[in-house]
C-alpha cells in the first residue's frame, strides 16, 4: 500500500478541508501533495484548496526558522543526528551555495518555488538557516515561494483533472 493511500486512510475521519491543512503540514508531501488530493480527491473548490494548502505549508515554517539551529545543536550531541545533520546542511550548501551567494534571497523564493521533490519549504528552511538567512528576510522569501508553487501545482492538476474528464467523455 503506498504512503499517500495509507496517509488518506489515517485521514479518513477527518474533514476534507483539515485534513488538506495537514497534509500540506508533511515535509514529504508538503503543498505539493496537499492540493491534487484536495482537488481530487475531496473535490474541493480550487481557491479553498490553495488556501488551505499555502496555509498549512507555512505552519511549519515559522517553528522551523526559529527553532531550527537550537534544536539541531541540541541533536547533534547524539551521533545519528550529527550524520544526519551532517549531511542534510552539507548537501544543501553544496548544491546551493552558487545560486544563494549569486541571487541571495530571490534563489531561496526561486527554490520553494520549484515545484519538485525536495525543494519546498522544509528544505526552504533548512538552506536559510545554512546560509545564515534571518528570519525577517527569509520568511516572506519562503511565503512567497509557498504561493508560486501552489499555483503552479494548482494549474497542473486542474490541467491534468480537465484532460481526464475530456478522456472519460470521449471514450
Amino acid at each position: 500500500m503506498s504512503l499517500e493511500v495509507q496517509l488518506l486512510e489515517l485521514l479518513s475521519s477527518v474533514p476534507p478541508w483539515l485534513s488538506t491543512i495537514i497534509i500540506s503540514c508533511l515535509p514529504v508531501f508538503e503543498l505539493r501533495g496537499a492540493i491534487p488530493i484536495a482537488l481530487g480527491v475531496y473535490g474541493l473548490p480550487p481557491s479553498s484548496a490553495y488556501l488551505l494548502a499555502v496555509f498549512g505549508n507555512m505552519l511549519p515554517v515559522i517553528p522551523l526558522l526559529l527553532f531550527l539551529e537550537p534544536v539541531s545543536t541540541q541533536l547533534r550531541r547524539y551521533p545519528i543526528f550529527d550524520r544526519f545533520f551532517t549531511w542534510l546542511f552539507g548537501r544543501t550548501h553544496r548544491n546551493h551555495s552558487g545560486r544563494f551567494e549569486k541571487y541571495g534571497i530571490l534563489a531561496l523564493t526561486i527554490f520553494v518555488a520549484v515545484p519538485l521533490p525536495v525543494t519546498g519549504a522544509w528544505t526552504g528552511c533548512a538552506a536559510a538557516f545554512v546560509f545564515g538567512i534571518q528570519f525577517k528576510h527569509a520568511f516572506p522569501a519562503i511565503l512567497a515561494g509557498v504561493m508560486i508553487a501552489g499555483i503552479i501545482v494548482s494549474i497542473v492538476t486542474l490541467t491534468g483533472i480537465s484532460l481526464f474528464d475530456l478522456f472519460l467523455m470521449r471514450y
